[in-house]
């Protein structure tokens, strides 16, 4: 049935549009409820507006915390309209019915967000009063309007202009986003939480010691949550998937901050779709390993090019020779503002990208990336925060989705250094040769496995992905390097099995090998190598990409 609004009830953190909105009520001959701060903005503003402390006859206590929470306001909410003990209860209270309730929410996410904010700042900002309300006219939506969102307001009264009641559709849609607030306003608390506690927090649960817990670790799972949320708030709907038949929508985590595709800043070009943006945030977890100017170049979710270089033109001029043939049509990540220079060579010799992601564009740069032909409303600039090693941004969980549930674990934050390579071979790798096996590894661990990475200095010269076999990778990575073979070094991502995939490569010239090791023929693969005097180092540290 429509509802008919008598009396609305408003307390409002965002203040924005609150006091049109409640002029218009007021003007339709509603009763306005208000509390604290949004009390005393409405009276200012000369609309007549009751307190609820007069209404309840309970004065607000405890610095606020106390104000809403009173059989006189819940009662007024939850009463069922159409039952008769609702209404004897009602009358016999002294409780009048509440139709409409106006609510957001303490700024928690905004408060959190901020460098260095204190744990009790934090705490004092977890909003208790709100959400019962709001899950109260939630819940109650047949008889009750909840509104939590400024751009609600107008819509909401030109629906009573028009009609004089709000219909039971509209009220539906109101309670879903309702609980959808408070779902998402639940999981930012606790996942902040979790993070502040850090250290203080035992994540080690034994099984059976918390009943329905979602997950328990043992002994190789310290970091694994006992209940682990995905709530999230919709950032954007794509025009579609990976292909035109499939839906599909962007999501931003309650407590995403820092260099994140969702908290980007979209420069110039198409929308973003679907595919886009998996290879955008490949590219940039692949920039955020590097320090030093670093571009990658991004084919369906792997790497086909990257480079390190004393300036961002070098590097980029480097990963693009990395596989020129496969970077048509790819995605572009960057740890630099990109500057004119770089600007000037992607568009040259009708170079052509889908995106490009990076921490900034000089001014110079964007115009030109902006104007030049076949740029500017195609070519997606991507703009995010500081990229790097250190960035907030950095996923610190990866979640995928599978049958019934969710397989979710630590992101891959390893990186191993010259320090942790252990020589395995009776040949050292020279101080050059160390420094490109680092280099490769970190680009290995971003191609998917079976990942082989083939590098000259510290530029990617044939990579090999997704295959079956990790021989079959090796010969992938020789066919894109070419005659740029001879002289590289091997970064695996996992273990060589047998020594046939050293011997391919050496075969056409490589020079040196970096894998975690860990084979049964560990022994053996080792001996081919120092049968031609080739350097080994292990790491100790797979890397697989699923």
């Amino acid at each position: 049935m429509p509802i008919a609004i008598k009396r609305a009830l408003i307390s409002v953190s965002d203040k924005a549009g609150i006091e049109g909105f409640a002029r218009g009520l007021a003007e339709r001959g509603v009763t306005v409820l208000s509390t604290g701060g949004t009390h005393a903005l409405l009276a200012r503003s000369g609309i007549q507006v009751q307190d609820v402390a007069s209404y309840t006859g309970f004065p607000e206590m405890m610095d606020g915390r106390v104000k809403t929470l009173h059989p006189k306001v819940h009662g007024g909410i939850l009463a069922l309209r159409n039952d008769a003990d609702h209404v004897a209860s009602m009358r016999e209270h002294g409780i009048q019915g509440i139709d409409l309730v106006c609510v957001n929410l303490y700024p928690f996410e905004d408060t959190v967000a901020k460098p260095d904010v204190e744990y009790a700042d934090a705490i004092e900002q977890i909003d208790i009063g709100g959400p019962s309300m709001v899950r109260s006219a939630a819940k109650n939506h047949r008889h009750v309007v909840v509104v939590t969102d400024p751009a609600d307001y107008e819509p909401l009264l030109a629906e009573l202009r028009k009609s004089g009641t709000i219909s039971e559709a509209t009220a539906k849609r109101l309670a879903l986003k309702a609980f959808e607030l408070t779902a998402r306003y639940d999981a930012a608390i606790s996942t902040w939480l979790r993070g502040a506690l850090g250290d203080e927090l035992d994540a080690r649960y034994s099984d059976g010691d918390s009943e329905g817990a979602v997950a328990s670790a043992d002994e190789e799972g310290d970091g694994v949550d006992v209940l682990w949320s995905s709530q999230a708030e919709l950032a954007s709907v794509l025009r579609y998937g990976e292909n035109p038949h499939q839906s599909a929508a962007i999501y931003r985590s309650p407590d995403a901050s820092g260099a994140t595709l969702t908290g980007a800043r979209v420069l110039g070009g198409k929308q973003l779709s679907y595919n886009n943006f998996v290879d955008l945030d490949a590219a940039l977890a692949l920039a955020s390993e590097f320090t030093e100017p670093f571009a990658c170049v991004l084919k369906h979710n792997n790497p086909c090019g990257a480079a390190s270089a004393d300036t961002l033109e070098r590097a980029i001029k480097d990963a693009w020779a990395g596989d020129p043939i496969s970077a048509f049509g790819s995605v572009l990540g960057f740890n630099r503002e990109v500057d004119l220079a770089t600007a000037r060579f992607l568009t040259a010799e009708n170079r052509f990208v889908e995106a490009i992601v990076a921490p900034g564009f000089a001014a110079d740069a964007l115009t030109h990336l902006q104007t030049v032909p076949r740029w500017g409303k195609n070519v997606r600039l991507v703009e995010v925060d500081a990229v790097g090693p250190d960035s907030p941004g950095r996923a610190r969980r990866r979640a995928v989705p599978v049958s019934g549930g969710w397989l979710v674990q630590d992101a891959d934050l390893a990186l191993e250094g010259e320090d942790d390579c252990r020589v395995v071979t009776e040949t050292e790798p020279t101080p050059e040769q160390l420094r490109s096996l680092v280099f490769a590894n970190a680009v290995c661990k971003h191609v998917k496995s079976n990942a082989i990475v083939l590098a000259e200095g510290t530029r990617v010269v044939g990579v090999g992905a997704g295959q079956m076999s990790r021989v079959d990778s090796v010969k992938i990575a020789i066919e894109k390097a070419g005659p740029r073979v001879k002289g590289s070094v091997l970064a695996s991502d996992a273990f060589f099995p047998f020594p046939d995939g050293p011997e391919l490569a050496m075969d056409a010239g490589v020079a040196a090998f970096l894998q975690p090791g860990g084979s049964k023929k560990d022994k053996d693969v080792i001996a081919a190598c120092d049968a031609r005097g080739v350097a080994m180092v292990f790491t100790g540290q797979r890397h697989f990409r699923h």
